[in-house]
């Protein structure tokens, strides 16, 4: 196996094969970032979401898809032209997956692509003292869908950071605080199978133990693009409180525990889920 690999692999804890997929994703998703970066993407593209906060932030949960938006709005954006610098960072560390983007259409603000892998390929590449025995439950082939929103909102802020492995390289992100008025939109407009997700209400708690404040003219500008807010409405802290207060108590909490479950160590600390709970630590909640 690849040094930078193993090199990467000694920070993870591995007890189980969940543990082993959720680690060699996101070393996966390390070296896509690893080719953007030298690809020039972060020129024109910022990366948000729950694997930025995994990765920048140290939040303690896996997290699957690679999120990014454009820094200003472009229509004809092309991720395929990046796709070469993400296939050549693969390969150089022995990695042979395919790198397939999604048609986008005229309505769409997202340009989609995958980079998909055989599971059992790269588990026995990644822990080569494993064998084949007791993988057939797995799914045939891994997947890690990254996403470029090409018309997003205004109002982000971002800053410039830097990471030493695969290879040093610097990524454009959103702030914390910026982080996390996407991470308020998501739990407010996010259809999944019309339930919301757990990830998500996860985040919004990791935020809120930070003390971390909320964007709040992104959060605004963010609920106006979706439909949920009028653009002339008054916006303040106190209206966002009570709009969340309102979606806390509308939420399947069960179904919002298992969601989260496949990503977590600490599952007890899912026992303190309950509208009351999350309509209580909103308070915490500033701008």
């Amino acid at each position: 196996m690849n040094n930078i690999i193993s090199q990467m692999l000694s920070k993870y804890e591995i007890k189980n094969t969940n543990d082993e997929i959720n680690a060699l994703k996101e070393i996966i998703q390390e070296i896509i970032l690893s080719g953007l970066s030298r690809g020039n993407f972060f020129k024109e593209v910022a990366f948000y979401g729950g694997s930025a906060l995994r990765i920048f932030y140290n939040l303690d949960r896996f997290s699957e898809d690679l999120d990014f938006a454009l820094t200003s709005p472009n229509k004809d954006f092309d991720l395929s032209k990046y796709f070469i610098y993400i296939k050549k960072e693969l390969n150089a560390y022995g990695l042979n997956l395919e790198i397939n983007g999604k048609i986008k259409n005229n309505i769409s603000n997202i340009s989609t692509a995958f980079v998909k892998g055989d599971t059992l390929e790269l588990i026995l590449k990644f822990f080569p003292n494993e064998t084949s025995h007791g993988y057939d439950h797995i799914l045939k082939s891994i997947k890690i869908k990254f996403e470029v929103d090409v018309n997003p909102p205004s109002g982000a802020t971002y800053e410039d950071q830097y990471k030493l492995l695969p290879s040093p390289h610097q990524i454009k992100l959103y702030d914390k605080e910026s982080l996390f008025a996407g991470k308020i939109h998501a739990i407010l407009c996010r259809s999944w199978n019309n339930r919301i997700k757990g990830r998500d209400l996860y985040d919004y708690i990791f935020f809120l133990a930070n003390d971390t404040k909320v964007n709040l003219e992104l959060v605004k500008n963010k609920l106006i693009a979706s439909n949920y807010l009028d653009s002339n409405s008054n916006f303040d802290i106190n209206t966002l409180k009570q709009l969340l207060i309102k979606k806390f108590k509308e939420i399947d909490y069960q179904a919002a525990k298992e969601d989260v479950i496949p990503f977590i160590k600490d599952v007890d600390s899912l026992d303190m889920w309950n509208s009351d709970f999350f309509i209580s630590i909103t308070e915490n909640l500033s701008d």
